[in-house]
């Protein structure tokens, strides 16, 4: 990568501020974010007392408790050498200024702080030649590890559907629901990528390595965490605010009351994204998380289509109103169908007994029975008229 002199010093520092920071640190983000990632290392790197003694301006506190912590790890790092391993690697670190840097990611700067957790990314590794910047029409979907078959699939058609829309397909990687709607991204031939809460070189769950490499080839996989970081607890809670920042709208597929998946739908809707829920049996645990999502004034969605209308502008991807097959009744004038409805099944009936039945005169039913029987609706029979075969009322109609 050729860049200017700043630009990569900037990235250096960033790399170095990596390393030593939590995913999602909001002491490190409140310092990047007031010094800038330059200023911010060479404070934090300076020997000396605490910045409560030797600075008096605004955010001493935070920032003497992150000099505390990190100026000793600093020292014995090495950052150019670390992001010239990571390229070796196949992984680039995007950074704030950056072409490729996703905009929508700048919104946690004012977002919701969960679970002690939040702020913008000092960067993002990315692994794979999707952009991020590409992510400006995407969807998330996640949801339940442990999900039923139900759920699986639905999660495969509404990833498959989204993507044959055009929109990229984020999610965690994760079993159950994550999986799903990776691979029926893929199934489309859509774009998917994977947010982890390890480093991006890593395959979490191992279980996952041929999936995950696959993305590396043709998707995207990307992490906040620096390169050969471990999977924790923590890490996952701060992963799901960049899922949620990253996608214009996040559909849950099935969730738990205590699952990471409505963590994520949180963050999006602190983020004021699109919340989405697929539905389930109300008698099915699985679904009890959702449920209370939708109550609360998430949008219900039982398909990809309904997913896109949600997320997409103002009159773009409007979904069809699902309706039964057309019947012949359907394309008749509200006369004929009550002269219809006066026609009996079996036996045939005078013109006069239909037009008493109808509730219509005698001359209008006679004109209206014409064209019906060319509708092959009615039959004309012993000097009567009766239902035709394909107009008798079936049961349960």
């Amino acid at each position: 990568m050729i860049e200017g002199h700043e630009r990569r010093r900037e990235r250096l520092a960033r790399v170095a501020l990596n390393r030593i920071a939590e995913p999602g640190d909001l002491r490190m983000a409140a310092v990047v974010a007031e010094l800038g990632a330059i200023d911010a290392l060479a404070w934090a790197s300076r020997p000396g007392p605490s910045a409560e003694s030797d600075d008096p301006s605004a955010s001493t506190d935070v920032r003497g408790s992150v000099r505390a912590d990190v100026a000793e790890r600093l020292r014995r790092l090495d950052p150019a050498g670390e992001l010239a391993d990571a390229e070796r690697r196949g992984l680039r670190f995007v950074v704030p200024g950056d072409a490729e840097w996703p905009l929508s990611v700048d919104d946690l700067q004012h977002g919701p702080r969960l679970v002690e957790r939040g702020g913008v990314p000092i960067g993002l590794w990315v692994r794979g030649p999707v952009r991020l910047d590409a992510l400006a029409e995407s969807v998330a979907v996640v949801g339940a590890r442990t999900a039923t078959t139900y759920g699986t699939e639905v999660a495969r058609e509404l990833a498959a559907d989204v993507a044959r829309g055009g929109w990229a397909v984020v999610s965690g990687a994760a079993f159950g629901i994550d999986q799903a709607a990776h691979r029926g991204a893929l199934a489309a031939s859509g774009v998917t990528v994977a947010v982890l809460a390890c480093g991006a070189d890593r395959a979490y769950p191992a279980a996952h390595e041929p999936l995950l490499e696959h993305l590396a080839r043709h998707g995207a996989v990307v992490s906040e965490a620096p390169p050969g970081a471990a999977p924790m607890r923590v890490r996952f809670l701060a992963r799901n605010r960049l899922i949620a920042a990253l996608t214009r709208g996040t559909v849950v597929v099935e969730a738990a009351p205590r699952s990471g998946a409505l963590n994520t739908a949180n963050w999006a809707d602190g983020l004021s994204r699109v919340v989405m829920g697929v539905p389930g049996p109300v008698t099915a645990v699985t679904s009890a998380g959702v449920h209370a999502l939708l109550r609360r004034g998430g949008a219900v969605v039982t398909s990809g289509a309904e997913v896109l209308e949600s997320v997409g502008d103002a009159g773009t991807h409007l979904a069809v109103e699902p309706r039964g097959a057309e019947q012949p009744r359907d394309a008749l004038t509200p006369r004929q169908r009550q002269v219809l409805d006066g026609v009996p099944v079996a036996r045939p009936a005078p013109t006069t007994a239909v037009a008493r039945t109808a509730g219509v005169g005698a001359a209008e039913t006679e004109r209206t029975l014409d064209e019906l029987l060319a509708r092959g609706l009615v039959d004309a029979a012993d000097g009567g008229w009766r239902l035709a075969e394909p107009a008798r009322p079936t049961l349960g109609a």
